[in-house]
């Protein structure tokens, strides 16, 4: 099974008083594309109008170059995994898997057959003859994926399929889906909020916000060069800050500090740093780093395995560190601290 490519040209869909604007995205077959966004994004609601659920007040959806705009659902040989899986819960594992292919009315060898290596591939055949009710979320997540994939569709809808899951059942299913996708080319649309599923996953992420899509490329491009302050604010880059670059956009100054950039612009613009580009210290280091700012700590936020140590230089910059950083340096609000950072960090647009 090889995917098609897909295609959506200047889509715009109306929900109650919710629109998707100018939607223009591109899938290559057998790519591998993450719509990440916030919750209220429009993001359910685009795979649906994809999916053949809602009708777009305009544009078009393109499946291996044929117009689909106007067919319905089942007429599509798109897959679609529902967030909450959608499986019926008084069918078996088996008949779950094998409901598509018997409304096609394949014969019972070539159905059995199908859903059989399906679920030997997603590990799950030792619970066909199982019901519903009794399964996991994660052997639910599987059985969602194998009724979807038996199919053999030309472009598969994943919409949330691991926010359910706890951290251990997600990392497995990640590999899961990376599995799939290395193994049956399928051409997939995958929605999250998740940025880590996105990196993890995603050739390409596109940001939608508000309706929007505020940036398409690659993960390196929009976690690290992020098109916009909102894009930059949403993908946690928190240092965000508008000011001036020098004319030899070699210096970027904010709040009457400067600090050492590379650009290619100069005069006003934005300069963003990753709070895990930032090394802070309790004296100047020396490093290749060109830029070394003394402040004052004035926030220590633990989050998981990371703690984010707001420093007042001024401006205000935020940096990721690790508790065992934390607990080596002692950190305390109040304190005076070194920042680091390489000016090669600093993305400016």
């Amino acid at each position: 099974m090889i995917g098609a490519p897909l295609a959506l040209e200047v889509l715009e869909v109306q929900a109650g008083a919710f629109r998707l604007v100018g939607i223009d995205l591109a899938v290559r077959a057998g790519g591998y594309l993450v719509i990440l966004g916030p919750t209220g994004a429009g993001k359910t609601l685009l795979l649906e109008t994809v999916a053949g659920l809602r009708r777009p007040r305009r544009g078009r959806i393109l499946l291996d170059g044929a117009d689909i705009t106007s067919l319905p659902p089942e007429k599509r040989n798109i897959g679609y995994v529902f967030q909450d899986y959608a499986l019926f819960p008084h069918l078996s594992v088996f008949e779950n898997i094998a409901f598509g292919l018997r409304l096609r009315r394949l014969p019972r060898g070539e159905l059995v057959r199908r859903v059989r290596g399906m679920a030997q591939l997603l590990g799950i055949e030792k619970l066909l003859p199982r019901g519903i009710e009794s399964l996991s979320g994660g052997e639910r997540q599987r059985v969602a994926l194998a009724r979807a994939l038996v199919l053999s569709p030309r472009a598969l809808l994943l919409d949330e399929p691991l926010s359910a899951l706890d951290p251990a059942r997600r990392r497995e299913l990640q590999q899961v889906l990376k599995e799939l996708h290395r193994a049956l080319s399928p051409t997939v649309l995958h929605v999250t909020h998740d940025f880590e599923e996105a990196v993890a996953l995603g050739e390409e992420v596109a940001v939608l916000l508000r309706g929007k899509l505020a940036q398409v490329g690659t993960p390196e491009e929009v976690f690290r060069r992020p098109a916009t302050p909102e894009v930059a604010e949403f993908v946690g880059a928190r240092n965000v800050f508008f000011g001036e670059v020098s004319p030899d956009g070699r210096r970027f100054k904010v709040d009457g500090k400067g600090f050492e950039v590379v650009s290619e612009l100069s005069g006003p613009a934005h300069a963003v740093v990753r709070p895990e580009d930032i090394l802070v210290s309790l004296s100047p280091i020396a490093s290749s780093a060109r830029n070394c700012l003394r402040g004052k700590v004035v926030g220590i936020e633990e989050r998981g395995p990371l703690v984010y140590v707001t420093v007042n230089v001024p401006p205000l910059f935020t940096a990721a560190i690790t508790r065992e950083s934390l607990s080596e340096l002692r950190l305390q609000e109040g304190m005076e601290v070194y920042i680091s950072f390489k000016a090669s960090a600093v993305h400016v647009f």
